[in-house]
This record gives structure tokens, sequence and C-alpha cells, in this order.
């Protein structure tokens, strides 16, 4: 079994900052990208951004100047930075994750989302 379990989301005002965290456990042979997606109310899911394990970093255009995704493949955990949060940056955020178990093929995985609202 393999859990992704998000942390740091909650409520801030607008032009704070947020650091989220997710730490991959369980059954872990390797991790290969981890991302960052989110769903604002009544929208579809958009990527984020997502940072492979030798630490090339992709983001949406539109996140690239406030949003930094790191990780620290020791242990197993991807981060997102958000500076300078603005309303509009309210949603839902789930980490995902590719991870080749010990035994049996990769696959993509998903945490269970972790809620960030920007109060105006």
């Amino acid at each position: 079994q393999v859990q992704l379990v998000e942390s740091g989301g909650g409520l801030v005002q607008a032009g704070g900052s947020l650091r989220l965290s997710c730490a991959a456990s369980g059954n872990i042979f390797k991790i290969n990208t981890m991302g960052w997606y989110r769903q604002a109310p009544g929208k579809q899911s958009d990527l984020v951004a997502e940072i492979t394990s030798g630490g090339y970093a992709n983001y949406l255009d539109s996140m690239k100047v406030r949003f930094t995704i790191s990780r620290d493949n020791a242990k197993n955990t991807v981060y997102l930075q958000i500076n300078s949060l603005k309303p509009e940056d309210t949603a839902v955020y789930y980490c995902n994750a590719f991870i080749q178990p010990f035994t049996g093929n990769m696959y993509n995985y998903w945490g269970q989302g972790t809620q960030v609202t920007v109060s105006s």
C-alpha cells in the first residue's frame, strides 16, 4: 500500500504565504515525477507544478512567479511554496506521484487533498 498525505493548507489572508507538504509512505521502491494539482469550486482540476526525481520542475505558465515546487527525495516528500496568495488561489490542492512499488507496476497515486482558502 502507498499513501500520499498532504498538509499545510488553511485559511490565509491575501498577500500571505503557505507551504504545502505531501509525504509518500508505504511500499515504495522508487518515486518518479511528483506534482501538485488544484481544483477550485466549480472548475476542473489544473496542474500547478511537477518535479522529476532529478529536480527538474515544470510549471503551468500562470504559476511560475508565485509558486515554487521542491522535493526531498530522502523523505519522499514534495513541497509547494505559494507566495502573495490571491483569493483566486482558493482551491483544494492535490498531491500526485508516480510510484514504483517493490513488486508490481508503476502507478499514479493521489493524495486526499488539502484546502487552501484565501480571504480578501
